[in-house]
């Protein structure tokens, strides 16, 4: 009965393991969008995952197009791709939260594949953004997969009651959410996400932003530690013999 139950057991959690990896494979045909927060106001890392290419025939170009509510995205270095803005003139002026009045704003983001992005492989596009201050508000972005044969057009969007995974080629999107209760969470998000902006930029093109000032310094406090460590070490093992010295006379005995 044991060896049994424990077949039954495997059974049930291989053809689990089954449907979870049918879900990824599913989820895996299209291309999707991960943010790594949604809060409202907020500065976001939104990753776009690009899937295999059109009808197995390597990916050679993704054009992601922004949302009326963004007015600029930040993108991220990747090796495989050049990169590259394209910006539209506004029919008229469009004033910001903050008083600021724009003219222009970034339509889409355009990436160019060195080489075809192998349709057995995947690859990862990063834009950093700023969502509105708008709970609640779904953002879609309408994104063209161009390949050596042919293209796929993620564009989309579910009307109202149906149901977004009938589908076949649907926009990739996210939903924003409220911002931190107590208010504050924007701007802790902006001054976290801006150092993690720089310490990755820095990582990637080698600029040098003070870093290698801060490790030079370092390492010659290090080199000075050792430096008086020896020091130490020397003038300890001089004094063993003249100690030893001394207690070798005060040990004789008197006549």
């Amino acid at each position: 009965m044991p060896f049994r139950r424990a077949l039954s057991v495997t059974a049930a959690a291989g053809g689990t393991a089954a449907l979870m990896l049918a879900g990824v494979a599913a989820a895996s045909a299209h291309v999707g969008v991960t943010p790594d927060k949604t809060d409202a106001n907020s500065y976001a890392l939104l990753t776009f995952g690009i899937p295999h290419g059109c009808d197995e025939s390597g990916t050679t170009k993704v054009t992601i197009t922004l949302p009326e509510e963004l007015n600029d995205a930040q993108p991220t270095v990747n090796p495989n791709w050049t990169v590259e803005k394209v910006v539209e003139q506004l029919s008229e002026p469009k004033k910001l939260a903050d008083g600021a009045t724009i003219t222009k704003r970034t339509n889409k983001i355009v990436y160019t594949a060195k080489a075809p992005l192998d349709p057995e492989l995947r690859d990862a596009l990063v834009l950093s953004v700023k969502l509105p201050d708008a709970a609640g508000k779904t953002l879609h972005f309408p994104t063209l997969q161009n390949c050596e044969q042919g293209q796929t057009d993620w564009s989309e969007i579910a009307k109202d009651g149906q149901d977004p995974h009938s589908l076949e080629a649907p926009a990739p999107s996210l939903t924003v959410t409220a911002a931190a209760a107590d208010g504050h969470g924007s701007h802790a998000s902006a001054e976290t996400d801006t150092a993690a902006g720089t310490a990755q930029a820095s990582s990637v093109t080698g600029s040098d932003d003070g870093s290698q000032a801060r490790s030079w310094a370092g390492l010659v406090a290090g080199v000075g530690g050792l430096a008086l460590g020896g020091v130490a070490l020397m003038r300890s093992r001089s004094r063993k013999p003249a100690e030893a010295a001394v207690a070798e006379t005060s040990s004789e005995p008197r006549k």
